[in-house]
């Protein structure tokens, strides 16, 4: 009798039960604490370069109050906000140098990649400077890496992501385009090498989306929130060239980022 009651009490398909022979129950295992910190990683689209207000402590990384991540996380408490988004990062720079806040506790990750590694500021330059013809081969070329190359460095920073965060939640965000084409612009690039270009970002977003849906992460498309306010829209909410603060050039507004970017990025958090 005395057999049967100890091997009721540990048996491990009766942990709910009443231990009888000590007229107490099983200990419960403490529970595991949630995971709710919030990390933002990427380039320049998530570091807010364009939207102005720049913290003074993040340097060259151009690290906005006004970019979608610092304006979620001011209206979404939760236990903690880390924010390493740096212009013009690469996928590479994005492993090396921002993954540093990323751990168990980090329940949402948003990263923007691929824009740097696919030399959008060398196709952009040479559009601008160089004419149609040198814009369509710089828009090939960047076309070219994105099939090549840039699925296998998605791939690497997007396993070391979860590597590091195994309980989070990443959001994978996409690029607007930059060009409505037969717009109100009357001066500027060609209609073809804003179409090229335009192009080229939904070539982007496609690889990029793959990537993250090969991963479980989920991917949030801005093109649709940015219809109608690209360059040569009536209200643009992407920047063109910009003489005074050239790196800002063809990045989203404040405007881009709060009604753009943000909505966006909700939704899918």
């Amino acid at each position: 009798m005395r057999q049967s009651r100890i091997a009721a009490c540990v048996s491990s398909l009766l942990l709910s039960a009443v231990c009888t022979l000590t007229g107490t129950a099983p200990a419960q295992a403490a529970p595991r604490a949630a995971a709710t910190g919030y990390v933002a990683l990427g380039d320049s689209y998530s570091s807010g370069v364009g939207a102005g207000g720049y913290f003074a402590s993040s340097g060259d990384c151009l690290r906005s109050s006004r970019a979608y991540p610092a304006l979620w996380a001011a209206s979404h408490p939760r236990a903690s906000f880390s924010f390493t988004a740096c212009n013009g990062a690469r996928t590479s720079d994005v492993m090396e140098h921002q993954l540093g806040p990323l751990n168990t506790r980090t329940g949402l990750v948003s990263v923007t990649a691929g824009g740097s590694d696919s030399g959008f500021g060398h196709v952009m330059t040479t559009c601008v400077l160089r004419g149609n013809t040198a814009c369509l081969a710089a828009v090939a070329e960047a076309r070219t890496y994105m099939d090549s190359t840039l699925p296998r460095d998605l791939d690497r920073l997007y396993t070391s992501i979860r590597r590091k965060a195994p309980a989070a939640h990443v959001v994978v965000l996409g690029y607007p385009h930059l060009y409505k084409v037969h717009g109100t612009c009357t001066a500027g690039l060609a209609d073809t090498s804003r179409s090229a270009l335009n192009n080229a970002v939904d070539h982007l977003n496609t690889v990029t989306a793959k990537r993250a849906a090969d991963h479980g992460y989920a991917f949030a498309d801005v093109r649709s929130a940015f219809r109608d306010h690209e360059i040569c829209s009536p209200s643009p909410w992407v920047r063109s060239v910009s003489l005074l603060a050239p790196v800002e050039s063809y990045h989203p507004t404040s405007l881009g980022q709060s009604r753009g970017y943000l909505p966006v990025f909700t939704r899918t958090a």
